[in-house]
C-alpha cells in the first residue's frame, strides 16, 4: 500500500456524486437537499437527479456537490446515514 494512511486518492476540490436511497415519502428530496446544504451550501439543487424503484416504493436521488475535503465528505455520509429516512449512501 502506497502513501499515507487516511490520506485521499481524490485531489479536491472536485465534482462528487452521492447515491441516496429512501422509501418515497412526501418530502424526501427536499429532506436530502437541506442534509446536503448543510455540508455543502453551493449545492445546487437545479441538478438534482431522482428516480423511482419499479414498484415506486423507493426513491434514489443523486445529488453531485463540490467536495471540498474528505472532512467535508465523511461528514456529510455520516449525516445522510443517520437520518431515519434514508435507507443506503453510495
Amino acid at each position: 500500500m502506497t502513501g499515507n494512511a487516511g490520506e485521499s486518492p481524490l485531489v479536491f476540490p472536485t465534482p462528487f456524486p452521492i447515491k441516496v436511497m429512501g422509501r418515497r415519502v412526501d418530502n424526501f428530496a427536499q429532506t436530502i437537499v437541506e442534509v446536503v446544504r448543510e455540508h455543502a451550501p453551493d449545492f445546487d439543487a437545479a441538478t438534482l437527479e431522482l428516480r423511482a424503484s419499479r414498484e415506486g416504493n423507493y426513491l434514489s436521488v443523486t445529488v453531485t456537490i463540490n467536495a471540498t475535503s474528505r472532512e467535508q465528505l465523511d461528514n456529510l455520509y455520516r449525516a445522510l446515514t443517520s437520518h431515519p429516512l434514508v435507507r443506503v449512501v453510495l
